[in-house]
């Protein structure tokens, strides 16, 4: 790949090629500049077949607030623009939709309010709503949704496999399996979501974290092909990793070599003054590999030493292994709770995948637009299916939390709306007429949940590092109620429109369905 197309792909032409010619449309009636608001959110959780998400964690904001910095129309671009050709050989690109790209083609008239990084978010909330000149705004659809959709996909499936793991260390091992370059924003969207490391060497150390990883069967057979065998193999990897030791066991037989032969190497480490790290068991029954290898391991005296299990891991597949520990250690003298302690798990492929649901239902929707005259028109999508309809105009966006200090619903409010001040609200589903009145004495608190992010050309606020996006998803997770968190069957998380704000969707779909 040569330097120009480098850039090209990483720069503002990194959009869908129907964003450039609507631009251009808008350019030529002269609404290039109008002012125009667009909603980031989701439709639909992901459901990945057996089992489904009943929240998300968003991810992926910052770098994207990083790339709206510097992307521009530079020459470059403009002269690709310059190339292009219709069928009949005219060209596509106007000079003086060029001109103006060339002055007014980069995103510092844009600004941002979304939920910050990290945060538990739900389907058809406004995660982030974008203003600013209409053609530029829409040129920022196909990357936003590029740089948002993914990552939040990814963080949200780390967070239920952190969950399943009942706290115990979960490794983020996709890089292998994942789409390329893209397989950094899934690692970096790993740890926000409950990942603890990474093998994503650049990644991790890019974020101030240690990378982590043992070693692969390759290791074992090399030492097996020159005829020094699996236990040599552990023995040369021990010495130049003495105090960090993990031995991958499964190479050979896990429980009649790997795992005796990593204990004799375990006993020369403690004689020599150090303390072995950990096994690691990649195939086979996982549950009862380690409560046998947990045994062996309790046998010589290694009770401390850590039990990595991975090898097509996800969320469920986490639950059922603890499940099976519980019911099956106490058969073989083992203690669950004990054995549960030591065990970190790797997940890789399911993860950076999302195996069962691999893209998130993000869009990207037009909600209002200026007048002419500086007061917001607000915009409408009508579709047959009614779940396609947004929430229109300006808004703001609440998070109420009930008597007991849980997030109970999330709540769509025209702008001037200040929902801490009303005495009840009447809350209606966002796509049926659905309906129920809060009292707001019930009320612990109301929390306003966008922040502005990005303006004037820049990220207002710097990219929260990694310690400050994890503690917001585990905040939030706490105040989630347990029953929106089960991994099959969750409940359902309301999410509502205020009277006004329903009262505004209907009139609007009326209109267009009369023609108005």
């Amino acid at each position: 790949m040569t330097a120009i197309e480098n850039d090209l792909l990483g720069g503002v032409l990194a959009t869908d090629q129907y964003q450039l010619t609507m631009a251009q449309a808008y350019w030529k009636d002269g609404l290039a500049e109008r002012r125009a608001q667009f909603d980031y959110f989701f439709r639909s959780y992901p459901d990945y077949g057996t089992h489904q998400a009943g929240y998300c964690v968003t991810a992926g904001l910052g770098w994207l607030l990083e790339w709206m910095e510097t992307a521009r129309f530079g020459e470059g671009e403009l002269e690709q623009l310059r190339s292009q050709r219709t069928p009949e050989g005219r060209r596509r690109f106007e000079d003086g939709f060029i001109d103006w790209l060339s002055a007014h083609g980069d995103f510092s008239g844009i600004t941002v309010d979304a939920i910050p990084e990290g945060r538990v978010v739900h389907a058809n909330v406004p995660i982030a709503t974008v203003t600013g000149p209409l053609a530029m705004a829409q040129i920022l659809e196909t990357p936003f949704l590029n740089r948002s959709n993914y990552p939040t996909l990814v963080a949200t499936k780390a967070s239920r496999a952190k969950e399943a793991a009942r706290g115990r260390p979960v490794l983020e091992f996709g890089m292998r399996r994942g789409p390329e370059s893209g397989s950094d924003a899934g690692s970096r969207a790993a740890l926000i979501g409950g990942c603890d490391f990474s093998s994503n060497t650049a990644l991790s150390l890019s974020l101030g974290i240690d990378p982590k990883g043992t070693h692969a069967h390759s290791l074992v057979q090399v030492y097996l092909a020159l005829g020094m065998g699996e236990k040599e193999a552990f023995r040369r990897f021990a010495a130049v990793y003495p105090d960090e030791c993990t031995l991958l066991v499964d190479t050979v037989d896990t429980l009649t070599s790997g795992v005796p032969n990593a204990i004799e190497v375990f006993r020369e480490l403690e004689a020599e003054g150090h303390e072995p790290a950990g096994i690691r068991i990649d195939s086979g029954d996982l549950a009862y590999l380690a409560i046998q290898a947990a045994a062996q391991l309790d046998s010589a005296g290694f009770e401390q030493v850590s039990i990595v299990l991975s090898s097509d891991l996800d969320e469920l597949v986490i639950w059922q292994i603890l499940s099976q520990i519980e019911a099956e250690a106490p058969r073989y003298g083992v203690d669950a709770s004990s054995l549960i302690s030591r065990l970190v798990f790797g997940v890789g492929t399911r993860l950076v995948t999302s195996e069962g649901d691999p893209s998130l239902g993000g869009v990207y929707k037009l909600v209002a637009v200026d007048d002419g005259h500086g007061d917001w028109v607000p915009a409408i999508k009508v579709s047959e299916d009614a779940e396609k309809i947004p929430i229109p105009g300006d808004k703001k966006v609440y998070r109420l939390y009930d008597e007991r200090g849980l997030a109970t619903a999330d709540v769509a409010a025209l702008v001037d709306e200040d929902l801490p001040s009303f005495d009840h609200i009447d809350l209606f589903h966002p796509h049926r007429e659905l309906h129920r009145r809060i009292d707001m004495s019930e009320i612990s608190r109301v929390e306003e949940l966008h922040r502005r992010v990005f303006d004037a050309g820049q990220a207002t606020n710097g990219e929260a590092d990694l310690d400050v996006m994890r503690k917001r998803r585990i905040a939030d997770l706490e105040l989630l109620d347990p029953g929106v968190r089960r991994l099959v069957n969750p409940h359902v998380y309301h999410v509502s429109l205020t009277n006004r704000m329903k009262q505004l969707q209907r009139d609007l779909v009326a209109r267009a369905l009369n023609g108005d």
